[in-house]
């Protein structure tokens, strides 16, 4: 399983369209409006980075109104 949190970045005054946009798609598990650079965060889950890759494309970049987006996946430190 692989978890990756998406750094979101609006057009000023459509947050809350991008933001109900993405609360009920799969995989993301968790999503919150944020103040500073990024707008919004979003938690994914996925089984495969091609799994990430599709959410990428058949997802995120069909929603309007997103100008960039950071995306950073998570590593477990085992020492």
């Amino acid at each position: 399983m692989i978890e990756a949190f998406v750094l979101v970045v609006v057009k000023p005054g459509n947050e809350e369209k991008v933001y109900n946009a993405l609360k009920d798609c799969e995989p993301v598990k968790e999503i919150f409006r944020v103040y500073g650079e990024y707008d919004i965060i979003l938690r994914v889950e996925v089984g495969s980075i091609g799994e990430l890759d599709s959410f990428h494309d058949r997802i995120l970049r069909k929603v309007g109104s997103v100008e960039m987006t950071e995306t950073l996946i998570a590593s477990s430190y085992k020492g």
